[in-house]
């Protein structure tokens, strides 16, 4: 078995192959494209129902691959991620506005927060009003209550 390193490598290679972006390649998947980035990182599991579309916009993926990404992956992260500017500035910007984004889910929905696992996410390239490129991230989670512990 391959190390994930290995496969990451490999999937990427395939990437830069295909000349597509992960925006294209979401487009002809119905995927958002940060999680084609997710599968192409090994940090979310390929869905069977999926693999057709994403084989048929990234020809070059091997059959061991296409079934190595369907196994459940270690979702990891480097400790030395936060030292990548915008992995440090996206840090940066939650623990700035985190207590009220926290606040206003609060007082929106009630005790809970908001899931990463039921979540959808996606960067998007937009011209601000000053006609500079802006880049817009949405975070789209299922939100949990906290639950009460009764006996």
């Amino acid at each position: 078995m391959e190390s994930k390193l290995s496969v990451v490598a490999a999937l990427q290679a395939v990437k830069r192959k295909s000349g597509k972006t992960y925006g294209q390649i979401a487009e002809e998947t119905g995927l958002t494209n940060v999680y084609v980035a997710q599968l192409l990182r090994r940090q979310a599991q390929l869905k069977p129902d999926t693999m057709p579309s994403l084989r048929a916009a990234l020809p070059d993926l091997s059959e061991d691959h296409l079934n190595e990404m369907m196994q459940p992956p270690l979702r990891s992260y480097d400790p030395r991620l936060i030292q990548e500017p915008t992995i440090y500035r996206l840090n940066e910007a939650v623990m700035h506005f985190g207590e009220s984004i926290k606040e206003i889910i609060n007082e929106e929905f009630g005790d809970g927060i908001m899931s990463a696992i039921d979540f959808f996410c996606s960067v998007d390239k937009i011209k601000g009003v000053d006609g500079k490129d802006r880049v817009v991230l949405t975070f789209d989670g299922k939100y949990l209550p906290h639950t009460e512990h009764v006996m």
